[in-house]
């Protein structure tokens, strides 16, 4: 009788003990992260996007996803921006509006 409280005992804090998986770290933070870009290609080390990353000192193998050119941040509060260009989900949009990287396009349905 008392092994099997205390199996029973094991294997649920067993369960409570288990890990579970953490969630995805690609999510779009939106709105913060919503663009609006006039191009968006894949990182290159030649033609713009090679230029500007060389200018940022950012190195092409350290950059997953896509890079946007010309970026305006979209506000879905109060109606917001129209893009009429791609709408893109980027991770880091620090650089003015020039370029954005690490993107991922989306598509808002309206």
């Amino acid at each position: 009788m008392q092994f099997k409280f205390l199996t029973t005992v094991a294997l649920a804090t067993l369960a409570v003990a288990v890990p579970t998986d953490p969630p995805p770290t690609n999510q779009c933070n939106a709105p913060n992260n919503l663009e609006c870009c006039n191009s968006v290609q894949a990182p290159t080390n030649s033609g713009l996007i090679g230029t500007l990353l060389g200018l940022l000192n950012i190195s092409v193998g350290d950059i997953t996803g896509l890079v946007g050119l010309t970026c305006n941040p979209i506000s879905l509060i109060g109606g917001g921006n129209s893009c009429n260009a791609q709408t893109v989900c980027c991770q880091n949009n620090h650089f003015g509006g020039l370029i954005s990287i690490g993107c991922t396009p989306i598509i808002i349905d309206v």
